[in-house]
């Protein structure tokens, strides 16, 4: 195992909503502050704006979060309390693809498979800069009346990746479009609300009560029946369906979704996806299908390939960029999402290098 690869943190919260925030700051302080640091310099280097300018965007952003999901703004108000921060520190770590306006190179590329009628697969390597891999956690978290969270995110932040007890999950690829609307929900918000749903259909009905995202990315939203590629923006959103080989896969471009002009920022997408579709087509062809689609078949065949290196799947850094450019893949989940007792493996660091130490969640 590399020696600055360690196991993240685990954190079971629970409790109301300024309790669970109150113990993630509390728990992660050091890891916030931290990243509040390697936020600072980032959006310093690639967008030329001091941290105080960024709070002073945040508070449109507080503004609005505080009145459309008030309960997630006292788990953030938690969590700033807990970690000796300020609010818009906080709102600005959740709200970070929206203030940057797609500055950052954050990559990844996602799949979900279909292994039975009431089973799917939902993995993706998530590629961003490596600075930020030493403050990740798993966030455990137990709210009463809502299914129970199982996620991997970034020290402070409320929504991310993973999945719930009733088998609804969530990956994330980063779309780089303008324009941003600050009054509808950042990602990692609406990340979060896909989490507190019981199926793909409440999940889209959530959405669009709050009017929709604030800015484009894709969300590929599963649950053991159904999943699909949400292609959402701001102006109006496109869906993509399980193909005929029961897969949905995605990186970094809009496919379908004609409503924002998504500019070419990240030339490895296309090869990605491309890549991504070949090598979970072989695999169907070859007879690979239901229980026979594991995480460590995934891991080892789909996700560990360095075709199209350093702009591969599994993400190489690009020692010519400098740091805050610098994107490679960080994690790796692979979700069995089951009606009943989903599970997920994790990987941090690059899949397939052979000593990283698989997690699993729920870990209990």
């Amino acid at each position: 195992m590399h020696p600055h690869l360690h196991d993240p943190p685990r954190l079971v919260l629970k409790g109301s909503s300024q309790e669970i925030g109150r113990q993630h700051g509390s728990q992660l302080q050091e890891q916030i502050k931290s990243q509040l640091r390697l936020y600072g310099e980032l959006f310093e280097h690639t967008l030329s704006m001091k941290w105080g300018d960024v709070l002073q965007l945040a508070e449109e952003f507080r503004q609005s979060l505080e009145r459309s999901t008030p309960r997630l703004y006292a788990e953030m108000q938690g969590i700033a309390e807990g970690a000796g921060v300020g609010i818009l520190d906080i709102v600005a770590l959740n709200c970070r693809s929206e203030l940057s306006l797609g500055g950052f190179s954050d990559g990844c590329t996602c799949l979900s498979w279909k292994k039975s009628d009431d089973a799917r697969v939902l993995a993706q390597n998530w590629d961003w800069t490596s600075a930020v891999q030493k403050n990740l956690a798993l966030l455990d978290i137990e709210q009463p009346g809502r299914p129970r969270i199982y996620m991997i995110t970034e020290a402070g932040m409320i929504g991310k990746i993973g999945f719930n007890s009733a088998g609804v999950g969530t990956c994330l690829n980063v779309i780089k479009a303008r324009p941003c609307v600050s009054s509808k929900l950042p990602i990692h918000i609406a990340l979060r609300l896909c989490l507190e749903s019981t199926s793909v259909d409440g999940a889209l009905e959530t959405l669009a009560s709050h009017g929709g995202v604030a800015s484009s990315q894709h969300i590929l939203l599963a649950d053991s029946t159904v999943s699909l590629g949400l292609e959402l923006s701001p102006l109006g959103d496109a869906h993509l369906k399980e193909d005929e080989y029961g897969t949905v896969a995605h990186t970094n471009h809009f496919l379908e979704n004609k409503n924002v002009d998504t500019p070419p920022w990240n030339e490895s997408s296309p090869f990605r996806l491309e890549r991504i579709r070949k090598l979970t087509r072989e695999l169907s062809d070859s007879g690979v299908q239901g229980e026979l689609i594991t995480p460590g078949l995934l891991r080892e065949k789909v996700f560990s390939d360095t075709y199209n290196a350093p702009g591969s799947i599994c993400a190489q850094e690009d020692p010519g960029n400098h740091w805050t450019r610098r994107s490679s893949t960080l994690f790796n989940i692979v979700m069995n999402l089951y009606r009943q007792d989903p599970w997920a493996e994790i990987v941090i660091g690059k899949p397939g290098s052979g000593e990283s130490t698989v997690l699993r969640m729920p870990w209990v």
